[in-house]
């Protein structure tokens, strides 16, 4: 029996990297205030910024992009792709929007609003922003093992679904107008949610009287973790999972940019008619109408082919391998990760990593920058640059619990070797971590400004 576990396709069109020097990233790194977001992409060896939208389409995904339907209204690439993501999901309604904060957006648009509160197993960074934006709050409820990094366990991106109960009955039923579930758990360390914690949420919510949506867009990597970890799935082929993911929710908010494989669209899938009805008038304002949402028809035909492609199991097996292969060889050489590997990245534990940097400093921040120089490797700060905060009566620096930075894997587009080399320049890190020296904000948003800020690096 063979144990190498090899890509599920062949190389048919590659794109060339443009190699740098350590003193050109280094004048490049400071022109981009030291923020990896500002620099340009002709100027990363290996982009592991984030998963999304960075995917490598099969032949397939081309074919059915050269028979798009650009149709204003009515095309025929919207049916296709709305027959798949019905099949999927089991929705009455499939609301095509480009991108998934563009569902959040008119999800919370028409749910939010001042007093409103949205409990999550871990909002991630859109999905937060949308909420406060829409002047609600947004609160994280993950379970007591998916915040400690060194801890073992199948599912820590799990709800605490007694923690979920009290909050519920605490801000009170009508303040709730929804309770979400992030699957996988990105902002957690990409770990997958049980489908007994589904299940459980879905039994709170619905005590209450409350609808319960997913965040989608890791769903297939979510799925095939329920077949390969818990009981009584190991038959069931991961889109029978999936199905009955999405059975116990009243509706969902895609990105199809991660695990549909395609470069843009997202939707919004619902059962309620008078909320469809609503979701649909916004669309029309915002994206477009209701057959296209602010994507070309070719889109529409990559995304239904992306949904089905995601499903098997070769894919699959290939994608969580390749990930967990890089959380093992850095875990060997004492690098601090969170673990267990996650289905679409790996997180160091930045805490653990540069402790001598506290988090008002940004630790993480300064492990993405030297990265960057030492390897021209792009990654993401996920920890009190995306999600801490100041105390608004007091003033003092709040840290979130995790300090993180994530190492997104695009599909299908790295190799081996790629991965060899991220190894080498992360442990090569980690061993002179003495070096590494704090920063300071000297230019923020006041929403998502891990997108667009400047950092200047502190003087020891």
């Amino acid at each position: 029996m063979m144990k190498t576990i090899i890509e599920p396709f062949k190389i048919k069109t590659v794109e060339p990297i443009r190699f740098t020097t350590v003193d050109e990233r280094t004048s490049i790194l400071q022109d981009a205030g030291y923020n990896p977001f500002m620099i340009r992409a002709d100027d990363v060896l290996i982009d592991l910024l984030t998963d999304s939208g960075t995917s490598a389409m099969s032949a397939e995904q081309w074919a059915g992009i050269m028979q798009g339907d650009e149709s204003y209204a009515g095309a025929r690439s919207f049916f296709r792709f709305e027959k798949v993501a019905k099949e999927l999901t089991g929705f009455t309604y499939i609301i095509p929007t480009h991108q998934g904060r563009a569902a959040e957006k008119i999800l919370l648009t028409l749910l939010g609003g001042p007093g409103k509160c949205f409990p999550n197993n871990t909002h991630f960074d859109t999905t937060r922003a949308n909420i406060e934006f829409s002047g609600a709050e947004a609160f994280d409820l993950l379970n007591p093992a998916g915040k400690d990094p060194s801890a073992i366990a199948d599912f820590k991106g799990n709800m605490d679904v007694e923690a979920l109960d009290r909050f519920i009955r605490e801000k009170g039923p009508s303040n709730v107008p929804l309770v979400m579930l992030t699957v996988t758990n990105n902002a957690g360390g990409g770990q997958p949610v049980s489908m007994l914690n589904i299940r459980q949420t879905k039994e709170v919510a619905a005590k209450y009287g409350i609808p319960l949506f997913l965040d989608a867009c890791r769903f297939a990597e979510n799925a095939f973790f329920i077949k390969k970890r818990e009981p009584g799935y190991r038959d069931k082929s991961v889109k029978e999972i999936v199905q009955e993911m999405f059975s116990y929710a009243d509706g969902c908010t895609m990105s199809a940019k991660k695990d549909a494989l395609v470069n843009m669209g997202g939707f919004l899938g619902l059962n309620d008619d008078t909320l469809a009805v609503n979701a649909r008038n916004i669309l029309i304002v915002t994206e477009g109408f209701p057959t296209y949402g602010g994507l070309a028809g070719r889109d529409l035909e990559a995304m239904a082919q992306g949904l089905t492609e995601a499903l098997d199991e070769h894919y699959l097996t290939y994608r969580l391998r390749s990930v967990e292969y890089l959380g093992e060889k850095l875990t060997q050489a004492g690098v601090p990760i969170l673990q267990p590997p996650g289905g679409h990245a790996i997180y160091l534990d930045a805490k653990r990593f540069a402790p001598h940097i506290p988090p008002q400093q940004f630790p993480g921040q300064s492990i993405v920058c030297e990265l960057y120089r030492l390897g021209g490797i792009r990654s993401v700060e996920i920890g009190s640059v995306m999600f801490g905060k100041s105390d608004k009566l007091t003033g003092k620096f709040i840290a979130p619990a995790l300090e993180l930075v994530r190492l997104a894997i695009p599909r299908r587009v790295y190799t081996q070797s790629h991965i060899d080399y991220v190894i080498e320049c992360v442990i090569e890190v980690y061993n002179n971590r003495a070096s590494l020296r704090g920063f300071k904000i000297v230019l923020e948003a006041a929403l998502l400004r891990h997108f667009t800020a400047r950092f200047g690096v502190l003087q020891e």
